[in-house]
């Protein structure tokens, strides 16, 4: 397992589909993970703090585990199978270590509002290389362009 930051949110071009944007912190490593717009406005509300009158999902989450005495250890996006990615949320508490079943999205929302640590599986990453590639050269040539030419104010307000 690789520990990831988020790096920031920007939406595909081509599709309008927002996409996540992991990050080792030691490398040039990235992992995009194309999301819908729900979990991105969550992903996003937490990375600019932004406060609601109301709890929204996650911020749901956060407080039921709280209050069951449980924190998350940490989540893991453990798969990725036909462009699906998947995840897992680490939780740690009264009855011990629990795993749940997760989307990436979801697990990551929750991840930021616990600041607890993200990782990313090799084989995940590799597999995610790999599938790009299977996409044809030029589809591959034409998103790390996209990501090469990016400036951190691409992100806009998302950046961290």
């Amino acid at each position: 397992m690789l520990r990831m930051i988020v790096h920031g949110l920007t939406i595909d071009p081509a599709s309008n589909s927002p996409i996540l944007i992991l990050k080792d912190p030691e490398s040039d490593l990235t992992l995009p993970i194309w999301i819908g717009l729900l979990e991105a406005t969550a992903i996003a509300s937490e990375l600019e703090k932004v406060s609601f009158s109301r709890p929204m999902t996650h911020d749901l989450m956060r407080s039921l585990l709280e209050t069951a005495g449980y924190s998350v250890a940490r989540v893991e996006v453990t798969d990725l199978k036909d462009n699906t990615f998947y995840a897992l949320i680490h939780l740690s508490g009264p009855g011990g270590e629990l795993t749940v079943d997760s989307r990436p999205s979801d697990a990551i929302a929750l991840a930021l509002r616990t600041e607890a640590p993200v990782f990313v599986s090799r084989e995940v990453l590799a597999r995610s290389s790999s599938e790009s590639s299977n996409e044809g050269e030029e589809a591959e040539k034409k998103y790390k362009d996209m990501l090469e030419s990016m400036d951190p104010d691409d992100f806009g307000k998302y950046k961290m």
